[in-house]
C-alpha cells in the first residue's frame, strides 16, 4: 500500500483509510475478518467517530480484535467528536469527554487522529485550544484535524490552536464534485461557478492539509451509490471501460479517480464488504492518466469551459 505524510505530521499513512461507521452491521467474527484483511492489505488507518452507532462500533472494533498494546501499534486510529443528538459541541468539557469516552471503547491510551466532526457555530477558539493542549500533554492525542470545514472556518480555530490542522475530510466524489468544478469556471455566469466552500481544495493544498473524502462512491447526500446505478450510464460506460483496460473492478477505478488528484488525498471507504475493500486498497497502484482522469470528470456530467 502507497503511503503519504498526513498533512504537515512525520505520520506515514496509507492513501486508504478503512471506514468503521458501518462496522456495527457485522458480528465479532466478520469484524475480525475485516480488520484484519484491511491490515493484511495494508490499510492500517482506522477511522472512527464517537456517533457511529452511539459508541458501538469503537467497542465492537476492540472486542473483535481483542485489542492489546502489540495489536494497538500495527495501526492508525482516527476518530471523530462534537456532534450531539440535535446540535454540535465543540466546548472544551465535551471534547475532553468524548475522548475519554473514546479511548475507554476502543481500549486504547491515545488516538493517533482526533477530527472535530463537523463545524459548531458556537465555538469558541480558546476552549478548543485548551483541550487540545491538554489531551496532547497528556499524550491522548498526537494529531488533530477537523471535517467539513472551509478555510476560515480553519483559520478561526488556528487563531488560538497551536497544533497543525492535518486533516479536513470532506464529502467528494466523482459525481459530488462542486470543490473541483468551481475551480474550472471562475469568473462565469454558470452554476458551476458558484463557490460553496471557499475554495477549501486549494486551500488545503497550500497549508498542507490532507483531504480525506467521504463517501467516495455516494452521489448526493447518501442517495445512493453511482457505481451500477442506471442514473448514471455514461459515468458507468466510461468507468468500467477504464476498468476493462488495467484488469480491475469499476470500485478501484472511482478510489483511483480521486487518488489521480494532485492533493494527496485519502480516501475513506465505507464498505464492510471485504471483497470491495480489497478492490478499494488495489487503487493504491493505479495512476490514471490525465485523459482518463478529464474522460471520467465529464461522463459524469461536468461541462469544462
Amino acid at each position: 500500500m502507497r503511503t503519504i505524510k498526513l498533512g504537515t505530521s512525520s505520520l506515514d499513512v496509507p492513501v486508504i483509510a478503512v471506514g468503521c461507521m458501518r462496522l456495527s452491521s457485522l458480528d465479532k467474527a466478520g469484524a475480525e475478518r475485516f480488520i484484519r484483511t484491511a491490515m493484511e492489505e495494508g490499510a492500517n488507518f482506522f477511522d472512527h467517530a464517537d456517533i457511529y452507532s452511539g459508541g458501538k462500533c469503537e467497542e465492537l472494533f476492540a472486542d473483535a480484535i481483542q485489542m492489546n498494546p502489540a495489536i494497538r501499534e500495527q495501526m492508525i486510529i482516527q476518530s471523530k467528536c462534537g456532534i450531539r443528538k440535535g446540535m454540535f459541541d465543540f466546548s472544551k468539557e465535551h471534547i475532553l469527554e468524548s475522548v475519554d469516552g473514546i479511548l475507554q471503547r476502543l481500549r486504547t491510551d491515545y488516538l493517533d487522529v482526533l477530527l472535530l466532526h463537523r463545524p459548531d457555530a458556537l465555538v469558541e477558539p480558546e476552549e478548543v485550544a485548551e483541550a487540545f493542549d491538554k489531551l496532547e500533554a497528556s499524550g491522548k492525542v498526537r494529531h488533530f484535524g477537523v471535517s467539513n470545514q472551509n478555510p476560515l472556518q480553519i483559520q478561526l480555530l488556528k487563531k488560538a490552536v497551536k497544533q497543525p490542522i492535518v486533516a479536513n475530510q470532506l464529502q467528494l466524489s466523482i459525481t459530488n464534485a462542486t470543490m473541483i468544478s468551481s475551480g474550472f469556471n471562475v469568473n462565469m455566469e454558470n452554476e458551476s461557478a458558484v463557490n460553496r466552500d471557499g475554495y477549501v481544495l486549494d486551500y488545503c493544498r497550500l497549508n498542507d492539509i490532507t483531504i480525506q473524502p467521504w463517501s467516495p462512491f455516494q452521489y448526493g447526500f447518501f442517495k445512493g451509490v453511482f457505481l451500477d446505478n442506471p442514473e448514471f450510464p455514461e459515468l458507468n460506460g466510461k468507468i468500467n471501460e477504464i476498468a476493462a483496460k488495467y484488469e480491475v473492478s469499476n470500485t478501484t477505478i472511482a478510489i483511483a479517480w480521486l487518488l489521480r488528484h494532485p492533493a494527496n488525498m485519502q480516501p475513506v471507504t465505507g464498505t464492510m464488504n471485504i471483497e470491495r475493500l480489497k478492490d478499494c486498497c488495489r487503487a493504491s497502484d493505479i495512476r490514471l492518466t490525465r485523459e482518463e482522469w478529464y474522460d471520467i470528470f465529464r461522463a459524469a456530467g461536468n461541462v469544462l469551459p
